[in-house]
C-alpha cells in the first residue's frame, strides 16, 4: 500500500538541516503580523462552509445522542490525557502550522480547541518538507508526580526527529522542543505509579533480523524525568513484529502503556494505518516485560466487515484510552469515512467509542462490528457540539467573516506561520502573496481549512486586482504540493481571467478560464458531492455560474494522491502563477 510505502521511506529518512525562517518567509513578518497589505493583496470578506452529508440527515440525533467522529476532518492519530476533570486531545498534523492541534473537554462528548502545542517557528521547522512529512503521531500525558503535562512526538523535518515539550498549563502554551536520542516513530511515554518514567516507541528490528517488508518492533526505554532524556542503553525490544509473528503483522505502532490492578497493559496498532489496521493489547508484571498478548485480539478493527454495508467507517486503529467522569473507560482512534467511489477524501479522523474493561483486557465496546454515526451520551452528559464554541460535528455551517480579534484555530498555514501574510483590514483579511507557488516545498501564502464532509460547499468573496499574468488568487483544493486544484483570478494582457488548473503529480492543466469583470469584489465557490466537485462564481454573490464542468475529486484523495493528510480547502495569493488562460 501507497502508506506503508511512504511511511517506510521517512522512517528512513535524515531530516534536513534548517534554514532561518525568517528568509524563507517574507519580509513583511513583523512582530509575526504582515506590516501592510501589498499592492495586489487580494481582500477576503467572507468564507462560508457547509456541510451536506446523508448520514446525518439520515440519522437525526435524539436527545440522548451525539454524532461519531468526535472530530471530523483531517484530525488524526488521536491521544487524550486527564487531569482531574480536564481531559486534552491532541492529534497529528504533519506540515500544517501551527502544529497539534489540542482540544479540550470535560465530558468526552464537548470539545473546545484551546490552540496549538507547537504554535512557534522555534518548535516547528516544517519550512522546506512535504505535506505528509512533519509532525507525526503526538502522545500527550500529564504526570501527576510533578504536575506537568508531556508531548511527545516525531518532527521529520528540521533536524528534530523525535521530541518532548512541557507545560504546567496547556491553555497558556508549551516549553520549545527537547530532542530526544533515539530513533523510530510513534513514542509515547508512560509514568508510573512509583514516580519512574518510560519512553515506549516504534522502531526497526535488530540490524540483520528484519524478517519481511513492514516487521517492526516497540522498544522500551527508561526515561530521566530530572534531565528529559532516554537513559543510554536501557533499550529493550518488548515486542517483535507484532501479536503473531508467524503470520506476519505489519506495523507495529502507536504504542501506549496503562497500568490497572497492578498489571501492565501495551497496546499498539497492527496492520498499517488503511485497510488492515487493527488495535491490540498485551499484558505483564513489569513495565518492562516481558508482554504477553490477549487471546482475543484485535480489540478494534473494521476489517472483516462486509465492504457493501451502509454508511462504512474503515482503517480504525492508532488508539489511546482514558477513564472518562463516569468512571468507564472510553477509546479514541483514527478511522475513515470514503465516499461513493471508496475515495478518501476528508482524510482520518477522530472517532470515540466506550471501553468495558470489567474483564482482565480492555475490548472496545461494538469495536468489532460495522460502527453507527451516533452514540448514546454519557449519563449526566448534555450534547453542546457547535454550541457556546464547542467544535461542530455533524451537518453544520461554518462562517468566517474576519472581523473577530483573534483568527479561529481552524484556520491553518501549510509550513509557515498564518501571521507572515496574512493582515486584517476594514474589509476583510488580506493575504499578502508569497513569490511562492502551491506546487513548490515551501511556506505558502494559503490560509486553509479541512474538508470535513464529503458533500459541501466553501464559498468566499474577494477584491482583487492582479497586476500581471504573474499574479493570481482565489481557492485552492489541496491534498498534496503534488496533487490539487486551483480557482483563480489572473490577468493576460489587459483583461482579468477566471481559471482552474488541475495538477496531478505535479504536472499542471487549464481546465477551463473565462473573463471576469472584477469591477466588484466576485464570490468564489467549491461544491462537492462525494467524488464530483464543482467551481461556480458569481459577481452579485447569489446567481453562481460553474466553470469547467464536473470534474473528479480523485486527486483530492488518499489513494490517488498518497500521504497521510486530507483535503483542505483555502485562501490562496502567489505573484509567481503559472497557470495561463
Amino acid at each position: 500500500m501507497k502508506n506503508v510505502k511512504l511511511r517506510s521511506m521517512l522512517t528512513k529518512a535524515k531530516p534536513l538541516a534548517f534554514i532561518a525562517l525568517a528568509m524563507v518567509l517574507c519580509p513583511l513578518a513583523i512582530n509575526g503580523q504582515s506590516k501592510k497589505p501589498a499592492k495586489n493583496a487580494p481582500v477576503f470578506s467572507s468564507v462560508v462552509y457547509q456541510g451536506d452529508d446523508l448520514v446525518y440527515k439520515n440519522n437525526p440525533l435524539a436527545a440522548d445522542e451525539f454524532y461519531n467522529p468526535i472530530l471530523q476532518g483531517c484530525y488524526p492519530d488521536p491521544s487524550i490525557t486527564q487531569k482531574g476533570e480536564d481531559y486534552f486531545l491532541v492529534c497529528s498534523s504533519f506540515a500544517m502550522f501551527p502544529g497539534v492541534p489540542i482540544f479540550h473537554s470535560k465530558d468526552l462528548v464537548n470539545w473546545t480547541q484551546i490552540g496549538h502545542v507547537l504554535d512557534r517557528p522555534s518548535q516547528l521547522k516544517v519550512h522546506d518538507t512535504g505535506i505528509s512529512a512533519g509532525v507525526y503521531a503526538p502522545s500527550i500525558k500529564y504526570n501527576q508526580y510533578n504536575d506537568t503535562f508531556y508531548m511527545i512526538t516525531t518532527q521529520f523535518a528540521g533536524g528534530f526527529g523525535n521530541i518532548v515539550v512541557k507545560t504546567k498549563d496547556p491553555f497558556k502554551g508549551w516549553s520549545d522542543p527537547i530532542k530526544l536520542q533515539f530513533e523510530g516513530i510513534d513514542p509515547s511515554i508512560f509514568f508510573d505509579d512509583d514516580g519512574k518514567a518510560y519512553v515506549i516507541h516504534n522502531y526497526a528490528p535488530d540490524r540483520g533480523k528484519e524478517l519481511y517488508s513492514g516487521h517492526r518492533v516497540i522498544k522500551i526505554w527508561d526515561y530521566d524525568l530530572e534531565n528529559d532524556r532516554v537513559i543510554p542503553g536501557t533499550d529493550k525490544i518488548i515486542v517483535d513484529g507484532g501479536v503473531d509473528l508467524s503470520k506476519k503483522p505489519i506495523w507495529i505502532e502507536a504504542p501506549h502503556i496503562y497500568k490497572k490492578n497492578g498489571k501492565y497493559y501495551l497496546m499498539c496498532a497492527e496492520g498499517g494505518t488503511a485497510d488492515w489496521h487493527s488495535e491490540v493489547i498485551f499484558i505483564s508484571n513489569k513495565a518492562r516485560g516481558p508482554y504477553t498478548p490477549a487471546p482475543n485480539n484485535p480489540i478494534l478493527t473494521q476489517r472483516y466487515l462486509n465492504p457493501n454495508r451502509a454508511n462504512r467507517v474503515e482503517w480504525a486503529g492508532h488508539a489511546d484510552i482514558v477513564k472518562g467522569p463516569d468512571g468507564k473507560h472510553y477509546g479514541v482512534f483514527l478511522a475513515i469515512r470514503p465516499n461513493e467511489k471508496n475515495r478518501i477524501n476528508i482524510g482520518r479522523e477522530t472517532f470515540i467509542l466506550p471501553v468495558d474493561w470489567t474483564g482482565e483486557f480492555p475490548v472496545f465496546e461494538n469495536g468489532l462490528v460495522p460502527f453507527t454515526p451516533k452514540l448514546k451520551l454519557p449519563k449526566g452528559v448534555e450534547n453542546k457540539t457547535g454550541k457556546d464554541g464547542f467544535f461542530p460535528n455533524g451537518n453544520f455551517t461554518f462562517t468566517e467573516n474576519f472581523t473577530a480579534d483573534k483568527l479561529d484555530y481552524r484556520w491553518i498555514g501549510l509550513r509557515g506561520p498564518r501571521e507572515a501574510f496574512i493582515l486584517k483590514t476594514k474589509k476583510g483579511l488580506a493575504v499578502n502573496p508569497f513569490n511562492v507557488n502551491i506546487k513548490e516545498i515551501k511556506p505558502t501564502s494559503t490560509l486553509l481549512y479541512r474538508q470535513q464532509h464529503n458533500n459541501f460547499s466553501f464559498t468566499t468573496t474577494l477584491e482583487y486586482t492582479p497586476s500581471s499574468e504573474k499574479d493570481l488568487a482565489g481557492i485552492v483544493c489541496l491534498q498534496s504540493e503534488r496533487f490539487n486544484y486551483v480557482f483563480g483570478i489572473t490577468k493576460k494582457d489587459k483583461d482579468f481571467y477566471l481559471l482552474l488548473q488541475r495538477t496531478e503529480k505535479g504536472v499542471s492543466t487549464v481546465i477551463a478560464s473565462t473573463k471576469i469583470d472584477i469591477k466588484k469584489p466576485v464570490s468564489l465557490q467549491v461544491k462537492a458531492t462525494g467524488d464530483n466537485y464543482e467551481f461556480n462564481y458569481s459577481a452579485n454573490g447569489v446567481d453562481f455560474v460553474n466553470l469547467g464542468g464536473t470534474v473528479l475529486g480523485d486527486i483530492l484523495s488518499t489513494q490517488i494522491a498518497g500521504g497521510f493528510t486530507g483535503a483542505l480547502i483555502g485562501l490562496y495569493a502567489t505573484s509567481v502563477n503559472d497557470a495561463q488562460p
